[in-house]
Protein backbone atom coordinates (compact mmCIF):
# COMPACT_ATOMS: atom_id res chain seq x y z
CA UNK A 1 0.00 0.00 0.00
CA UNK A 2 1.15 3.53 -0.93
CA UNK A 3 1.29 6.05 2.29
CA UNK A 4 -0.70 9.07 2.39
CA UNK A 5 2.39 10.98 2.31
CA UNK A 6 3.31 9.18 -0.67
CA UNK A 7 -0.06 10.11 -2.50
CA UNK A 8 0.26 13.78 -1.45
CA UNK A 9 1.27 15.97 -4.07
CA UNK A 10 5.06 17.07 -3.34
CA UNK A 11 5.43 20.60 -3.37
CA UNK A 12 8.63 22.04 -5.24
CA UNK A 13 9.55 23.75 -1.57
CA UNK A 14 9.32 20.72 0.47
CA UNK A 15 12.14 21.22 1.92
CA UNK A 16 11.64 24.93 2.98
CA UNK A 17 12.64 28.29 1.51
CA UNK A 18 14.60 31.18 2.90
CA UNK A 19 13.84 34.93 3.37
CA UNK A 20 14.54 37.22 5.72
CA UNK A 21 13.02 40.96 4.86
CA UNK A 22 15.88 43.52 4.33
CA UNK A 23 13.90 46.25 4.71
CA UNK A 24 14.52 48.09 1.45
CA UNK A 25 10.51 48.54 0.13
CA UNK A 26 10.94 46.94 -3.04
CA UNK A 27 7.84 45.02 -2.35
CA UNK A 28 5.98 48.07 -1.99
CA UNK A 29 7.50 49.88 -5.30
CA UNK A 30 6.98 50.26 -8.70
CA UNK A 31 7.84 50.72 -11.39
CA UNK A 32 5.07 49.15 -12.48
CA UNK A 33 1.33 49.78 -11.31
CA UNK A 34 -0.21 47.25 -8.94
CA UNK A 35 -2.90 46.26 -6.81
CA UNK A 36 -2.38 46.18 -2.98
CA UNK A 37 -5.72 44.46 -1.96
CA UNK A 38 -7.01 45.48 1.62
CA UNK A 39 -10.64 44.46 2.90
CA UNK A 40 -12.68 46.24 4.84
CA UNK A 41 -11.38 44.68 8.50
CA UNK A 42 -8.29 46.27 7.65
CA UNK A 43 -9.66 49.20 6.23
CA UNK A 44 -11.29 49.77 9.64
CA UNK A 45 -7.96 48.91 11.53
CA UNK A 46 -6.03 51.16 8.91
CA UNK A 47 -8.65 54.52 9.54
CA UNK A 48 -7.81 53.78 13.61
CA UNK A 49 -4.23 53.36 13.41
CA UNK A 50 -4.27 56.88 10.89
CA UNK A 51 -7.09 58.41 13.59
CA UNK A 52 -9.65 59.25 10.80
CA UNK A 53 -13.00 57.87 9.87
CA UNK A 54 -13.46 55.35 7.21
CA UNK A 55 -14.93 57.44 4.35
CA UNK A 56 -12.21 59.71 4.21
CA UNK A 57 -9.56 57.10 4.10
CA UNK A 58 -11.40 55.49 1.18
CA UNK A 59 -11.24 58.83 -0.42
CA UNK A 60 -7.78 59.63 0.10
CA UNK A 61 -6.16 56.31 0.17
CA UNK A 62 -7.58 53.86 -1.84
CA UNK A 63 -9.79 52.64 -4.96
CA UNK A 64 -12.16 50.27 -6.36
CA UNK A 65 -11.57 47.30 -8.85
CA UNK A 66 -14.61 46.32 -9.50
CA UNK A 67 -15.51 45.14 -6.15
CA UNK A 68 -12.09 44.95 -4.88
CA UNK A 69 -10.65 47.96 -3.02
CA UNK A 70 -6.88 48.63 -3.70
CA UNK A 71 -4.54 51.23 -1.46
CA UNK A 72 -3.58 54.23 -4.08
CA UNK A 73 -0.15 54.22 -5.59
CA UNK A 74 2.01 57.58 -5.74
CA UNK A 75 0.97 58.41 -9.61
CA UNK A 76 4.72 58.95 -10.65
CA UNK A 77 6.94 55.81 -8.81
CA UNK A 78 3.70 53.41 -8.43
CA UNK A 79 4.79 52.84 -5.22
CA UNK A 80 2.67 52.30 -2.18
CA UNK A 81 1.06 55.52 -1.21
CA UNK A 82 2.52 54.71 2.78
CA UNK A 83 6.25 53.73 1.63
CA UNK A 84 7.86 56.66 3.22
CA UNK A 85 11.80 57.38 3.76
CA UNK A 86 12.14 56.64 7.65
CA UNK A 87 15.33 56.75 9.31
CA UNK A 88 17.67 57.32 6.19
CA UNK A 89 15.84 54.22 4.44
CA UNK A 90 12.20 53.28 2.83
CA UNK A 91 9.46 51.89 5.18
CA UNK A 92 5.73 51.57 6.17
CA UNK A 93 3.88 54.04 7.71
CA UNK A 94 0.96 52.07 8.63
CA UNK A 95 2.85 48.82 9.00
CA UNK A 96 0.99 47.37 12.33
CA UNK A 97 -1.88 47.65 10.38
CA UNK A 98 -0.45 46.87 6.54
CA UNK A 99 -2.89 44.47 4.77
CA UNK A 100 -2.77 40.52 4.55
CA UNK A 101 -1.12 41.04 0.79
CA UNK A 102 2.06 42.99 2.10
CA UNK A 103 1.86 40.32 5.48
CA UNK A 104 1.97 37.33 3.20
CA UNK A 105 4.84 38.36 0.78
CA UNK A 106 6.94 36.39 -0.55
CA UNK A 107 4.95 33.27 0.09
CA UNK A 108 2.35 34.48 -2.76
CA UNK A 109 1.33 31.77 -4.93
CA UNK A 110 2.47 33.21 -7.87
CA UNK A 111 5.94 33.05 -6.23
CA UNK A 112 5.11 29.56 -4.92
CA UNK A 113 4.46 27.94 -8.27
CA UNK A 114 7.93 26.68 -9.61
CA UNK A 115 11.39 27.43 -8.98
CA UNK A 116 11.33 29.40 -11.38
CA UNK A 117 9.03 32.20 -10.25
CA UNK A 118 10.26 32.39 -6.96
CA UNK A 119 14.02 33.00 -7.94
CA UNK A 120 12.48 35.39 -10.58
CA UNK A 121 10.90 37.44 -7.48
CA UNK A 122 14.24 37.32 -5.69
CA UNK A 123 15.81 39.10 -9.06
CA UNK A 124 13.68 41.85 -7.34
CA UNK A 125 13.74 40.97 -3.38
CA UNK A 126 17.12 40.83 -1.71
CA UNK A 127 15.26 39.13 0.90
CA UNK A 128 14.69 35.62 -1.04
CA UNK A 129 16.66 32.80 -0.12
CA UNK A 130 18.45 34.41 2.15
CA UNK A 131 18.23 34.35 5.84
CA UNK A 132 15.72 32.07 7.75
CA UNK A 133 14.59 28.73 6.34
CA UNK A 134 10.46 28.39 6.64
CA UNK A 135 9.51 25.14 6.80
CA UNK A 136 6.78 24.01 4.66
CA UNK A 137 4.39 23.89 6.79
CA UNK A 138 5.30 27.88 8.27
CA UNK A 139 5.11 28.62 4.49
CA UNK A 140 1.65 26.88 3.89
CA UNK A 141 0.28 28.43 6.95
CA UNK A 142 1.66 32.05 5.73
CA UNK A 143 0.33 31.71 2.25
CA UNK A 144 -3.18 30.43 3.46
CA UNK A 145 -3.36 33.30 5.92
CA UNK A 146 -6.38 36.03 5.27
CA UNK A 147 -7.43 37.03 8.83
CA UNK A 148 -3.98 38.43 10.49
CA UNK A 149 -6.28 40.15 13.11
CA UNK A 150 -7.61 36.88 14.59
CA UNK A 151 -3.84 36.36 16.15
CA UNK A 152 -3.75 40.03 17.79
CA UNK A 153 -3.48 40.07 21.02
CA UNK A 154 -6.38 41.63 22.92
CA UNK A 155 -8.54 41.28 20.03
Amino acid sequence: MVSDRVRERKKWYDDGLCFECAECGYCCSGPQEGYIWITRPEIARLSAFIGMDEEDVSKLYLKRIETRTTIIEESRTRDCIFLTKMGGQRGCAVYPVRPNQCRTWPFWPMNLQSADEWNAAGARCPGINRGRLYSLDEIETIRRQTRWWDDEPNR
